[in-house]
């Protein structure tokens, strides 16, 4: 390759990078203005008095504390659901030899092309009527759900790609089923999880239209209904808002950044070997 096509290249992805980055710079930019300088033609305005009470407007006005709490519990245990069971599926389906299993597999991904607003209006009668609606496990079950098929395609495609010896050997020293599972085959298909953590991660930090269905409990409520208390009916507090969405991204900048090679190494393992 010679050096002026590297040169093409790097300016490229260089591009790239800045439109991929371009709408969390605005977010960020736009959270320290007052909500008077929002109307102007500038994309990207410059705050002549950085508003940094918006952000202290975000963590005590909009609940930020106690919504972050609330998510990030509901968004661990369907994280803890979706992996045992995207793990056990994707397991019984490319090791087992039982009946009707390509039936159940498609079924199963059947599931990835159905939104989970889909689901909205008969969960929440089913819910309404189970008595589940204003509770946590009203989110975490159609999180679940929705999540597992998915999680259920990436590991399937991963796991054919692991030699069956070691399976072999581990039931000849006397392993059983639980023991493979999760002590030999979850180790060895550590960047397929992250994939799957990361995935189910960002499907539910930022969900809003099945929650505010569904909860109506101030002590319940998730992240996103923080923008919400910034909200009014002639007017609203946009650089609060933009300052909760600010706080409400970082934890999966965060966490994209920490497992980023682990996702790369999950997704292209599967795509190929799958």
């Amino acid at each position: 390759m010679t050096k002026s096509t590297k040169t093409i290249l790097w300016v490229f992805f260089l591009i790239v990078a800045l439109v991929q980055l371009f709408p969390l710079i605005w977010l960020i930019d736009f959270s320290f203005l007052s909500s008077n300088e929002f109307y102007s033609s500038s994309v990207l305005k410059w705050p002549s008095d950085p508003q940094w009470q918006n952000y202290i407007n975000a963590w005590v006005d909009g609940k930020f504390l106690r919504y972050f709490i609330n998510s990030a519990f509901v968004t661990s245990v369907t994280i803890l659901l979706t992996v045992i069971l995207s793990l056990t599926l994707g397991y019984a389906f490319t090791r087992m030899q039982w009946k009707l299993r390509p039936i159940f597999f498609t079924i199963i991904l059947l599931g990835i092309m159905i939104p989970i607003h889909a689901t909205l209006l008969p969960n929440f009668a089913i819910f309404k009527a189970l008595g589940l609606t204003n509770s946590y496990l009203g989110l975490i079950l159609p999180y679940t759900a929705v999540s597992v098929p998915l999680g259920t395609f990436i590991l399937t495609g991963f796991m054919r790609s692991i030699p069956k010896a070691m399976e072999e050997s581990a039931v000849v020293d006397g392993a059983n089923i639980y023991r493979i599972v999760f002590q030999i085959i979850a180790p060895l298909t550590a960047p397929a999880l992250v994939t799957v953590i990361v995935t189910t991660f960002l499907n539910c930090w930022n969900e809003f239209i099945m929650a505010s269905t569904f909860l109506s409990k101030d002590a319940l409520k998730t992240l996103p209904f923080s923008v919400m208390n910034f909200a009014g009916q002639y007017s609203s507090d946009y650089g609060s808002q933009f300052a909760v969405m600010v706080l409400t991204s970082i934890p999966a900048i965060v966490i994209y950044a920490i497992f980023n090679e682990q996702i790369t190494k999950g997704v292209t393992a599967g795509a190929v070997k799958g």
